[in-house]
């Protein structure tokens, strides 16, 4: 630096060291904030994606968009899920198929999905162990769910969900809240959804097959879009 141009940095009581820490600073900061985790989904807007959810299922049709067991609402209910939807499906000589989908296209760790095995107990209903399956829902994509009955009065339903943040299928809370955290250590913020299809019934065996195949159907008739929801994939 010349005898000119410093002194005027002398005179500001700025030395030559304490520019060079300034500047590196700066790019500390700079450096971290580029390395925070991003969102890598846009959120869908209500309408669209409720477009995405057909009427006609093969041989079920729309019934209801009610008479489904709803997560308990709390204070930060509009901030938890982007896009909630509730269908109830009747096919004839069969019970009717009720289905949640509830998606948020940024789960930070600190706002996450609500759980079934959560948001029954707190509607009242004593749940049996949960037991894990795995739905075949499109080609060469094995999905981790989980399947319980819930007991509330006399009412008896079987419950068949997954839950998917980023690339993951998380079977329970901790391995939830773990999945974010893998995906934050790789930069981004993943999105999530729960996908719940359940039905009145007290033998699980047969309603276990009724909700695979509604499910089979279901993904069969769906588009990209909403494939890439609720399974992932690009």
């Amino acid at each position: 630096m010349t005898g000119t141009a410093a002194q005027p940095m002398r005179e500001l009581g700025i030395s030559r060291r304490h520019f060079v820490i300034g500047a590196l600073l700066t790019g500390a900061s700079a450096g971290s904030y580029a390395a925070q985790p991003k969102v890598r989904y846009a959120r869908i807007n209500n309408r669209t994606f409720a477009s995405w959810i057909p009427e006609q299922i093969g041989p079920w049709t729309l019934e209801s968009v009610s008479g489904v067991v709803l997560p308990p609402p709390d204070a930060l209910s509009d901030r938890l899920y982007d896009n909630l939807v509730t269908r109830v499906y009747q096919m004839p000589g069969a019970p009717m198929v009720m289905m949640l989908i509830a998606y948020n296209n940024k789960q930070d760790g600190m706002l996450q999905l609500h759980r079934p095995e959560i948001c029954y107990p707190a509607g009242g209903y004593r749940l049996s162990p949960i037991e894990p399956v795995v739905l075949t829902l499109a080609p060469g994509r094995d999905v981790p769910a989980n399947v319980f009955t819930a007991v509330g009065g006399q009412h008896t339903e079987q419950v068949l969900y997954w839950t998917r943040l980023g690339e993951s299928f998380p079977r329970n809370w901790l391995d939830q809240r773990l999945s974010v955290m893998r995906a934050n250590l790789h930069g981004t913020i993943p999105d999530g959804v729960m996908m719940r299809v359940s039905l009145i019934g007290s033998d699980r065996g047969p309603a276990l097959e009724v909700l695979r195949g509604f499910l089979a159907t279901f993904f069969s008739v769906t588009s990209p879009q909403l494939q890439r929801v609720l399974i992932g994939g690009n």
